[in-house]
């Protein structure tokens, strides 16, 4: 009996603006500090987009680093699927966007606006179509310029906010050691701010448990490999 296919990581690329806008800098901004940050958040240092810059030219550079990484072309590509709440416009998505700097020709693009839990909601549904069939390579890219619509007279916000994207290629595999392995997709709106995701380590040991709060999806970022088994529970 042969294994379920399932969609698994072939390619990974992100961007990030050259601009960057320290702890210290923030300092000359709002009544905060180094220490202060550093202590309750972790951050250092946050990336902002400059002239030239936005949200599509961050998207397309990480889609055409995953392309590369993944050793593909825009032709190999079936779906390509944005996650963003801070859109190029309201219309065309931005997703089209990327389509037409990788000359996808007539390649389906769209968006989906899930704020800090998109990537993984883009995730699982690619991995959806792909397990259907429906779709062999699908390209997911996760973008946002959030320091557009940052207040930086708000110490408790601004301090946590910053500017980039992520994207991988994904593609069917029967190899039960690669692939998305579950997910469950839930959402309480009362608890609109709290996202978690449970991962599994590459010999299937549930080991951690990741708690993401409000624009700290980067954190699922480092466990997102070609390697790695993932597992997410949106919550």
């Amino acid at each position: 009996m042969s294994n379920p296919v399932r969609a698994a990581i072939c390619g990974i690329g992100s961007a990030v603006p050259d601009q960057v806008l320290s702890n210290a800098d923030l300092e000359k901004l709002v009544d905060t500090s180094d220490e202060w940050v550093t202590r309750r958040t972790g951050i250092k240092e946050r990336r902002v987009v400059g002239e030239g810059e936005s949200t599509a030219t961050l998207a397309i550079t990480a889609a055409r680093r995953a392309l590369d990484d993944a050793g593909l072309g825009a032709d190999d590509i079936d779906l390509i699927i944005g996650a963003t709440v801070t859109p190029e416009m309201i219309f065309p998505a931005t997703a089209c966007f990327v389509q037409a700097a990788l000359e996808a020709g007539d390649t389906p693009a769209f968006d989906i606006s899930a704020a800090c839990s998109g990537f993984a909601y883009a995730l699982n549904i690619a991995n959806s179509f792909i397990k259907a069939g429906t779709y062999r390579r699908i390209l997911v890219v996760a973008a946002d310029a959030l320091s557009r619509f940052t207040d930086y007279t708000d110490r408790g916000t601004c301090i946590l906010f910053g500017d980039g994207a992520g994207a991988v290629v994904l593609e069917p595999t029967d190899d039960p050691d690669r692939g998305i392995l579950y997910n469950v997709m839930q959402k309480r709106g009362a608890n609109h701010l709290a996202v978690i995701s449970h991962v599994r380590n590459n010999s299937g040991n549930r080991n951690r448990m990741i708690y993401v709060w409000l624009a700290s999806v980067f954190a699922l970022l480092p466990i997102v490999t070609k390697q790695s088994v993932i597992v997410s529970v949106i919550d």
